[in-house]
Order: structure tokens, then C-alpha cells, then sequence
């Protein structure tokens, strides 16, 4: 029986140094048009993680503890999972885009982009540092980070560190996820791989995988939460 998510509380998790202006526009569309009731918490760069933790329980608590669905992008996607799986029957869904890393984060393209932008702008502060990232980012990605890096700052560069660090659900881990799970990859993001995204929704029961490409991101944030959905009513007619 496919989720009905109207009515249904769906918290969205920014990715690091993302804010939730963009994971907002990413989902809310999309899950507007299927009843829900969207919500994008701001991130708290001083206690990222457990800011997001917090969220996600307060959510629940506050719907009389009726399930809620919940997701995110990159770091916001993997603490959206190992939420629902720590708490089995509080997620209906879990709809997530960009995952970047399964387990420890040694060599995660993005645990190192993390690293060193953190390095980057407590050496040359916000606006030198924000420069060179406007320098090797396409505009649309360049334009969203020098939005929300000014607004996490002073306490961004810990915030990245703090995800650099987080250790992701493995794959033996994702093998208990009781939710239904919505995968979206990105086919030419170096920082967050396709493969991560092909073994998230190969390891979950219930799980599939669409993809889309950075260009149609730039286009359409709201292609994230479009092809999650998609990708969530494909594992639900497989399951």
C-alpha cells in the first residue's frame, strides 16, 4: 500500500554549509502537491548534528507522536536515515538526495571538500574564501553557498568539521530501515557519488534510485524532490 503523506509532517535536512532556503525549494513543491506538511528547520552551525537530531524528534512529538516522513540533502540525508532507523515506526517515509558517504568518512570526496573549506575560511576568512569557492563551483551551487556561508558564519567552519567527522549508516545498518526509501542521485556530482546512492537504495528493503544531473538542479532545485518522490513510489510498488 503506496504512503499517503497528506497531512503528514515531512522535515527536510540541509546539506553542510547549505541552509534550509534551499532544501525547502528542493522538496517543497513536489510534497506540497501530495498533501504534506513541509518543514525545513535552520541549521544550527554550532551543534549541526544534534540540532538536526532535535528536530526531527520535536517534529514527531509534536504530531501526538503519529509517524512523520523526513529527509535531506548530503550530511541532512544520512541523519534523516539514521534517525529512522534509531526510532523503527516513527518515519513513514524517508526521501533523501545527494547522499555522500555509507559508514566511516575517511576518503568522502565530501568529508574533504568539508575539511577544506573549513580550513579555507578560518585562514582567509568568509569573503576570500567564499571567492575561491565562487571560482571552481558552477553559478547556480555558487550562488545558493555564498547565501547561506554568510549566514551560518562566524561558526560554519565547525559545522563543516562536525560533518567531516559524522559517521554515516552502513550498509548493514540501512538492511534494517523498516521505511520506505526514496533515493536521488546526481550522474556527474564528484562530491557526492552516484555509487553512494546506488548502495543506499540496494542495501534498504524498500528502496529505489532516480537520478537527474547538476544542470537540472541549477535549473530546478525542486527536481530533488520531484525524482525522490518518484524514486520512493518505485520501491513501493517493488515492495
Amino acid at each position: 500500500m503506496a504512503v499517503n503523506l497528506r497531512g503528514v509532517t515531512t522535515v527536510l535536512l540541509p546539506g553542510t554549509g547549505s541552509d534550509d532556503d534551499f532544501v525547502y525549494r528542493a522538496f517543497s513543491t513536489a510534497l506540497h502537491q501530495e498533501g504534506a506538511v513541509v518543514v525545513a528547520p535552520r541549521p544550527q552551525p554550532d551543534r549541526l548534528l544534534d540540532g538536526y537530531r532535535d528536530e526531527l524528534t520535536d517534529a514527531w512529538l509534536a504530531g501526538d507522536r503519529r509517524p512523520i516522513a523526513v529527509g535531506g540533502v548530503s550530511i541532512g540525508a544520512a541523519v534523516a536515515v539514521e534517525w529512522a532507523l534509531r526510532h523503527p515506526g516513527h518515519a513513514l517515509a524517508v526521501l533523501v538526495a545527494l547522499p555522500a558517504w555509507t559508514g566511516e568518512p575517511d576518503t568522502a570526496p565530501a568529508a574533504h571538500a568539508a575539511r577544506y573549506s573549513a580550513e579555507l575560511l578560518r585562514r582567509d576568512g568568509l569573503v576570500s574564501a567564499t571567492a575561491q569557492m565562487r571560482a571552481g563551483s558552477p553559478r547556480w551551487l555558487a550562488d545558493e553557498l555564498s547565501r547561506s556561508w554568510l549566514g551560518q558564519w562566524p561558526s560554519l567552519p565547525d559545522a563543516m568539521d562536525e560533518a567531516a567527522g559524522y559517521t554515516a549508516p552502513t550498509s548493514v545498518q540501512l538492511e534494517t530501515l523498516t521505511a520506505p526509501l526514496g533515493v536521488v542521485s546526481a550522474t556527474d556530482d564528484a562530491v557526492h557519488p552516484l555509487e553512494i546512492g546506488v548502495e543506499w537504495a540496494s542495501a534498504a528493503p524498500c528502496a529505489a534510485l532516480r537520478t537527474v544531473t547538476l544542470d537540472e538542479i541549477g535549473a530546478d532545485p525542486g527536481i530533488l524532490g520531484a525524482m525522490s518522490l518518484a524514486a520512493l513510489r518505485d520501491a513501493e510498488s517493488r515492495g
